[in-house]
């Protein structure tokens, strides 16, 4: 018999590869340089201009129009990295980013991400890497131990929790858990009756994960908040919803109570919301998706006061609590509701611990089957740090913060719109420091003057900050929270402000 060709083949290949996918010491010696890279980057990210100035399409430019026919070196790539693709960065570890909400970074939280990464596992049910499961069951109960969750969200109080990557993903997976729980009793052709709440101050994830729910786009309550109530949701005005919607013959489902609004990190009361819901059958989702991490804090932990009312709860640690994207909590007090609409079970995925009901598959409680060792870092950040650093870390910014609300208090061109909760503060040019005579005029001057005041900000490279409106009005958010941010900064950010001020309003006098 003649040789195979194609086993011919595999050796021809075999011998002319130059490169191996995986090979131990190749990985040790390029994983130095990646490293190394990381940290220099940092040791040099103020030299950067935090906002990205690239055009649309920029990168199509610098590379070439296919991916290369042979391996080339790590050196050759990192470089590129450097030139092309660190200009098209906004540096959010930037210590003059005060943006959105901070993504905080740490060693800790890198090293686990390595391990993560370096592992690879997928932990889609126990069997598939009981480490994987068991560390997150760990990891939840420490987080809720320190949030101080009753007991009632913790396994061993039947309930329990899950890391997802977003609030999106906790918040749809609570919602298909509601509504299907609720469709239950009512009957599935009731689908269209069901209604979703909210504040008009709510993220638009809530938004979002009704539309992917399947709740009818006309039966989403965006309440209406005020100024006089902080930009908190009304206990009164939920119940006159409710009412209202009762009388259409709707159905009351979902309730999102927010703890740190994103604009302004207002603070729905959850307690009073929690037994208006109560009295209706609606189930409560707490979105502590940037203030969560602070209420570890013994000094910040009354904002999350009445939890024991909701149905579920969650917070991100990759915004404020140094575990790098992605790494959202998710606490459920029924977590066979969970697993009742999200479940499958396929032959290829039966195993006996699953049969015996005694671990926790987590394929049961996200949306997709495959699922990251999350755990590994979270656990590594807690590890490393401890509460009290963590604590600490967070005091730090708010410190800094209170730090620049002092600074725009001096300066009487300036106004706080609404009171500091945690670390970011919302200001503006006050109306005070225009000339106007017609009130509705005025209105739109100074938001248009505070507009200019931004983009002037951001296009120095120097800070970068983002916006809000509220009530009608424009507000400048410094968010206060890059883990590299230290008090020189806030002041040379309170400087570059002022400095453009001066120029922007001297056009209007």
């Amino acid at each position: 018999m003649g040789s195979f060709p194609f086993h011919q083949d595999l050796q021809e290949i075999a011998s002319s590869q130059l490169t191996k996918a995986l090979d131990p010491e190749e990985f040790r010696k390029q994983g130095h340089m990646v490293i190394d890279f990381i940290a220099d980057y940092y040791q040099n990210i103020e030299k950067y201009p935090v906002l990205s100035r690239v055009e649309p399409g920029y990168l199509k430019k610098c590379l070439p129009e296919s991916a290369p026919y042979d391996p080339e070196p790590i050196s050759t790539i990192l470089k590129d990295v450097q030139d092309h693709i660190v200009p098209g960065l906004t540096h959010w570890q930037s210590p003059n980013f005060f943006a959105y909400f901070s993504s905080t970074a740490s060693t800790a939280g890198f090293l686990g991400e390595i391990l993560t990464t370096g592992f690879n596992v997928v932990g889609f049910n126990w069997v598939s890497s009981p480490a994987a499961t068991e560390l997150e069951n760990i990891v939840m109960d420490w987080l809720g131990d320190m949030l101080q969750l009753p007991k009632s969200f913790h396994f061993s109080g039947n309930g329990g929790g899950v890391l997802h990557g977003s609030t999106c993903e906790a918040i749809v997976c609570t919602m298909v858990a509601a509504r299907d729980q609720m469709l239950r009793r009512i009957g599935s052709e009731n689908l269209g009756k069901l209604v979703v709440y909210g504040s008009d101050q709510t993220h638009s994830t809530l938004q979002k994960a009704t539309q992917i729910v399947g709740i009818n786009t006309e039966n989403f309550r965006a309440i209406k908040t005020t100024k006089s109530t902080g930009f908190a949701l009304s206990p009164e005005m939920l119940r006159l919803t409710i009412s209202s919607d009762l009388e259409k013959g709707l159905v009351p489902l979902f309730l999102c109570a927010t703890i740190g609004t994103t604009a302004t990190t207002a603070i729905d009361p959850l307690e009073a919301l929690c037994h208006v819901a109560k009295e209706y059958g609606v189930w409560v989702h707490v979105d502590a998706a940037y203030a969560g991490s602070a209420c570890i804090c013994p000094e910040f932990r009354h904002f999350i006061n009445g939890v024991e009312g909701a149905n579920s709860f969650s917070f991100n640690p990759h915004k404020w609590l140094f575990t790098g994207m992605d790494c959202c909590c998710l606490w459920v007090k029924n977590p066979s509701v969970l697993a009742s609409s999200l479940s499958t079970n396929p032959e290829f995925l039966r195993n006996k611990a699953s049969d015996s009901k005694q671990v926790v598959d987590y394929k049961d409680w996200q949306i997709a089957l495959s699922r990251r060792f999350r755990a590994l870092k979270l656990w590594l950040v807690l590890r490393s740090y401890g509460v009290a650093n963590l604590r600490n870390f967070i005091r730090i910014h708010v410190n800094m913060a209170k730090t620049f609300e002092g600074l725009v208090r001096m300066d009487k061109r300036f106004e706080i719109l609404v009171p500091r909760n945690f670390s970011l503060v919302c200001f503006r040019i006050s109306p005070s420091a225009l000339i106007s005579s017609n009130e509705d005029d005025e209105i739109g001057m100074v938001n248009e003057v505070n507009c200019k005041l931004l983009e002037a900000i951001n296009a120095s490279g120097k800070a970068y900050m983002t916006h809000a409106v509220v009530g009608g009005l424009y507000v400048l958010r410094c968010a206060v929270g890059a883990t590299l941010s230290e008090e020189k900064h806030i002041v040379e950010a309170w400087k570059v402000v002022q400095d453009h001020a001066k120029a922007i309003l001297s056009t209007y006098w």
